[in-house]
């Protein structure tokens, strides 16, 4: 604690002191600093008793009974010898000789005001001085007869102050003492042990008494209570004791700071001595307090010092708090955002620094952001951990080329350009390529994947493409193979737009960018000559960038430069004839053997859907292989089905195949050639049985075969026969049933379209002698016949009925053979 407590002081002088503790980690809340100037001149001679403290202004008691007038600096404005009141921005004073020793003097907290010249000052008895109409000072005793007054504090209408009894409060506009609080331990001397007072507001008044605090509440009186009673009274609403013996108190907020007078034992004597006196934030409880923090103060001669002879000013609407001792003068200050930054740096938590100052930055003064977080990268330089101090490069130095600059040097100068390379702006801002290329050749000296991770990441225009490729060249010729820099020279190259030599690259590397390469830039014209290099690497994509790209590269230059691998040439063939059947047709024949050597099962497949194929030349190449299926489709295609047959009876000795390849020619030659050939055969008997009955009548196959032959599963293939022909005979009769059902409903329906009425009006025409069917005299009697065809005729227009065939047809329907066309209707008048 003391050695904290030296380095927040700053020139606070060192203690030597046995009981000295260690270091805290903890934050202090206040910082200090030694009021000196004019208090180191007037301490030198004397020693300070008591000070008050006023607006930008120190007064100074010494113990030889003068008074300095100090700002704030502690520089010396005036000086007094006599109790002596005036203003300090005004001409009006005060001063007077008194017949006995001043302890104490307290001015009205508005004295400016006309209505308010008043101060009380005590001693033996505690006096109120008041300036009469006439500006005379006039004074009037408010106590006496207990002792000395050695403590007031006057806040708005009420004056406390401590004498040896206790601390008393008086109402100055109702002139009325409205509470008495004695003192808790009588054991101590009140003059070694004096009581300290501090107004935390108008009416919260905080007392201190050896270890003793209370804080008191003034609060006002009901009307019905008061009687004789003041107007006010006053409540105790909390009191705790300290540890230590109390020489001053001061508010803070909803805190207290308590100035402590501290006596321990030393271990080695066993003897009690003056310790240095501490500082306190405490929270006060209703009962007890909480400590938040704890400083000890190394002041001149606090060795010699007792508790009287310390004091607790502090001026009101800032944290600012005064110490006083016979020796000295310490200021103690609230920490703000530059201290707590100061602490942080200086137990080095640069993160948390570094973040306070970008939370406040509108409000530090000292500090800058940029400065604290160099330090950091300092700092974390010095530890070894140099990629995260690389990382937060990226963050601390911003946009700023200058200082990027100036950090990758020093990453150079201690060997870890590769820890700051990730983080190396690449767009804004943009550094000199020698700090690019200096880094690439770092990485192209010890590590090949970083040089290449770096080049795929960083835009080409960075640095001197040239003065790389040199570099990676010089590298090759002592490891010619190797993967990794072909590959990145191969990218140099494409920045470099050297497309021909980084295709040259991917192509020996066989390298999948080899292909987007192509692509991209156009590089079709390149590669005429290295169409087999592709196709080795990777034939699917080879050949489908080829057939998408038949117009830069011709479907002839393809075979041609194949034609040495035919194996190649066939993929290619192939893929393009799935493609379109037209495109390749001069190729077909050159295919047939293609698929005969490499792909066999797709052979067939290209019989059946190429029309381009000579057959001929196809069915020698099937014979010459023994391709049996592929001969029977060609000799059935060539209309040899007899000699198709034969091969799948002879060759392949498969029933179904032939009973299938005789269903598909649906020939009834082939079934009996079928026949023939399994009549002394008892599995095709059984075949035939299971599967002939639909196509040719099974009695055929029954009457030819042999009695005493024994056929496999015939008592099945029978019944499955009779089976086959009820269920012939069911659809049949089902199928009889529909055609009945369906023709009597569309009967039915032609009749109900026939019995319709129709309509004959002025626009209808014979259609013998074309003339309107109805006159135009409506008076005039006519006959009119309406065929259901709808022909109309006169009835004088149509022929005379013979006795042999009295029925009347339409003689336009009957001379086109569409049917009789009876008439439906005749019209009379």
């Amino acid at each position: 604690m003391a050695e904290a407590e030296e380095r927040e002081t700053g020139s606070l002088e060192e203690s030597t002191d046995e009981s000295e503790e260690e270091e805290s980690e903890e934050e202090p809340k206040l910082k200090y600093e030694r009021l000196s100037n004019g208090v180191t001149e007037i301490l030198q001679k004397d020693a300070a008793s008591c000070m008050t403290v006023h607006d930008k202004f120190l007064a100074l008691g010494t113990h030889y009974g003068k008074v300095y007038l100090l700002d704030v600096q502690g520089n010396i404005t005036q000086k007094f010898d006599v109790v002596q009141v005036f203003g300090l921005y005004s001409g009006e004073e005060f001063h007077e000789t008194f017949d006995c020793p001043i302890k104490i003097i307290a001015v009205h907290p508005h004295f400016l005001r006309s209505s308010c010249k008043q101060f009380v000052t005590g001693g033996k008895k505690l006096l109120l001085f008041e300036r009469s109409w006439m500006s005379r000072w006039k004074s009037s005793v408010l106590h006496e007869g207990e002792g000395n007054i050695r403590s007031v504090k006057w806040r708005g209408h009420l004056i406390a102050w401590a004498n040896n009894m206790g601390v008393k409060i008086f109402d100055v506009t109702s002139k009325q003492r409205i509470t008495n609080v004695p003192r808790d331990d009588v054991s101590l001397r009140p003059d070694m042990y004096p009581c300290s007072l501090c107004w935390k507001d108008s009416v919260t008044l905080i007392v201190g008494w050896g270890t003793s605090v209370k804080i008191c509440s003034v609060k006002e009186r009901h009307a019905g209570e008061m009687r004789d009673l003041p107007s006010r009274y006053v409540e105790i609403v909390s009191q705790f004791e300290t540890e230590f013996y109390i020489s001053g108190l001061a508010p803070l907020w909803d805190q207290l700071v308590v100035l402590s007078y501290v006596k321990e034992v030393s271990e080695k004597t066993e003897s009690e001595y003056c310790a240095r006196p501490r500082l306190d934030i405490i929270q006060p409880l209703s009962e007890t307090c909480e400590e938040i923090s704890s400083d000890a103060l190394t002041v001149r001669g606090f060795q010699e010092n007792e508790c009287r002879d310390y004091h607790l000013e502090h001026s009101e609407g800032e944290s600012l708090f005064y110490i006083v001792s016979p020796r000295d003068v310490v200021v103690a200050k609230e920490r703000d955002q530059d201290d707590h930054i100061d602490w942080l740096l200086e137990k080095k938590k640069y993160e948390e620094a570094l973040m306070a100052a970008e939370i406040s930055q509108k409000n530090i003064k000292r500090h800058k952001i940029l400065d604290i977080g160099l330090a950091y990268i300092n700092h974390l330089v010095e530890k070894g951990e140099y990629d995260a101090a690389a990382r937060k490069c990226q963050k601390i130095l911003g946009k700023n080329a200058a200082l990027w600059e100036y950090e990758v040097y020093k990453f150079k100068e201690i060997g870890q350009l590769k820890a700051i390379s990730p983080y190396l702006p690449r767009g804004d801002p943009v550094l000199k390529p020698l700090i690019y290329e200096m880094t690439l050749h770092e990485f192209l000296e010890s590590d090949y994947e970083g040089f290449a991770t770096l080049i795929r990441e960083w835009p080409g225009d960075l640095y001197n493409n040239s003065v790389i490729v040199q570099a990676v060249r010089g590298h090759l010729k002592k490891d010619s193979q190797n993967r990794t820099l072909l590959k990145t020279l191969a990218e140099l190259y494409t920045y470099d737009k050297n497309y021909s030599s980084a295709l040259e690259i991917y192509l020996t590397l066989r390298h999948k960018d080899a292909f987007q390469l192509i692509h991209k830039h156009n590089l079709f014209s390149s590669i005429k000559d290295k169409i087999v290099l592709l196709m080795d690497f990777d034939s699917e994509k080879a050949v489908d960038m080829l057939l998408d790209n038949e117009d830069k590269i011709s479907i002839k230059k393809v075979v041609e430069e194949l034609e040495d691998r035919p194996e190649l040439q066939h993929v290619y063939l192939h893929k393009l004839f799935r493609r379109d059947h037209r495109k390749g047709q001069r190729y077909h024949e050159k295919q047939i053997s293609l698929y005969a050597e490499y792909d066999r099962p797709n052979l067939l497949p290209f019989l059946r859907d190429s029309i381009h194929c000579p057959l001929e030349k196809a069915l020698e190449i099937c014979q010459q292989r023994n391709f049996v299926e592929e001969t029977v489709y060609l000799l059935s295609r060539m209309g040899n089905s007899r000699s198709a047959l034969k091969m799948i009876t002879q060759e392949l000795q498969d029933v179904d195949k032939a009973i299938e390849f005789a269903k598909e020619q649906d020939d009834g030659e082939l079934w009996e050639d079928l026949i023939l050939y399994s009549i002394d055969k008892p599995p095709f008997i059984t075949g035939l049985l299971n599967n002939i009955g639909t196509h040719v009548d099974p009695i055929l196959l029954i009457h030819r075969i042999k009695e005493g032959m024994e056929i496999p599963n015939l008592r099945d293939s029978l019944v499955k026969i009779l089976q086959d022909y009820n269920l012939q005979i069911l659809l049949r009769e089902g199928c009889k049933k529909i055609l009945v059902a369906d023709s009597l409903s569309l009967l039915k329906k032609m009749h109900r379209t026939q019995m319709k009425g129709v309509l004959v009006d002025e626009e209808n025409i014979c259609e013998s002698c074309l003339s309107p069917v109805l006159p135009s005299d409506a008076a005039k009697p006519f006959s009119v016949v309406v065929f259901h065809c709808r022909h109309m005729f006169h009835k004088e227009c149509l022929p005379v009925p013979s006795m042999s065939s009295p029925a009347q047809f339409c003689n336009i329907c009957s001379a086109k053979h569409r049917g009789p066309g009876s008439a439906i209707l005749e019209m009379k008048k």
